[in-house]
């Protein structure tokens, strides 16, 4: 069984992408027709999907195979803060294994293109008392899922703040900025800028889309639609999507001609289909 066609697959967007969340995949045992509606009347070419283990793999197998058929890639969403305490591993090593299994069983055009994570580590109490062993973890983290990932023949993504390009680091790999370590160790990185104007936007991507560039690297960026409790600048909530989709034009505009930019990523499914028009 050659997996090469997936690779390829993998790197078949050839156009900005425009991704999603679906952080709830019951939504596909559910109500699977409309997500797969709202997806294709949105546009969307790339979806990070949740992995749950109580949901059956063929329920997977049956969404993955309706999107690839409709140009849409699939990549396996993971990550939880608490995957950088002292047994976190072990979870991240239960993900590597269900994708084993299920890549394995799964028909080309039901597999996943590559993985996709979200460890916010600065959500916990390691990070505010000692940072340098949360940053330490999180990048063994990374350096392990890529070497997990690799005989999968799945790209490795990674969700990162805007605010990762101020946090200096300095641990067993080595001393730098760690948005720059994590663009250089993944296979491309979804900011999560989520301001609700271009200006902001642009303001807090450019020094990751201008690193990305010169390491050959490609860098989403991504927004939110769910209301926060952070205030209002941080989700289009409030605005609705038509000014939304104003503001995202004016950030393609704005980065058509770097190279390392590569699309749009919209945080997340469920919110994003209860926005006001």
């Amino acid at each position: 069984m050659s997996m090469n066609s997936t690779t390829i697959k993998a790197d078949s967007i050839t156009e900005d992408e425009r991704s999603t969340w679906i952080w709830n995949p019951w939504i596909l045992v559910d109500n699977e027709i409309d997500a797969l509606q709202f997806l294709e009347n949105k546009r969307i070419n790339k979806v990070y999907l949740q992995i749950d283990y109580e949901i059956s793999r063929s329920v997977y197998q049956s969404f993955i195979e309706k999107a690839t058929a409709k140009n849409i890639l699939i990549y396996a969403l993971a990550g939880e803060t608490y995957w950088i305490t002292e047994n976190g591993m072990e979870y991240q090593n239960q993900l590597m294994d269900w994708l084993e299994l299920y890549q394995r069983e799964a028909t080309e055009a039901q597999r996943f293109l590559g993985i996709h994570l979200d460890i916010e580590p600065y959500d916990t109490n390691i990070w505010s008392t000692k940072q340098t062993i949360a940053i330490q973890t999180y990048q063994q983290l990374v350096i392990h899922a890529k070497k997990k990932a690799r005989p999968l023949k799945l790209t490795l993504e990674l969700d990162i703040p805007f605010w990762y390009d101020e946090i200096s680091y300095e641990t067993k790999y080595g001393k730098g900025i760690l948005s720059e370590w994590l663009i250089n160790y993944s296979d491309g990185v979804t900011i999560m800028a989520y301001r609700d104007n271009s200006q902001d936007i642009i303001q807090i991507v450019k020094n990751e889309i201008e690193y990305a560039k010169r390491m050959g690297k490609k860098v989403v960026v991504g927004v939110e639609t769910l209301k926060s409790a952070e205030g209002d600048l941080v989700s289009f909530s409030e605005e609705g999507e038509a000014y939304m989709d104003r503001q995202l034009k004016k950030v393609q505009k704005h980065f058509l001609k770097k190279q390392s930019f590569k699309g749009i990523a919209i945080h997340h499914l469920e919110s994003w289909m209860e926005m006001r028009p």
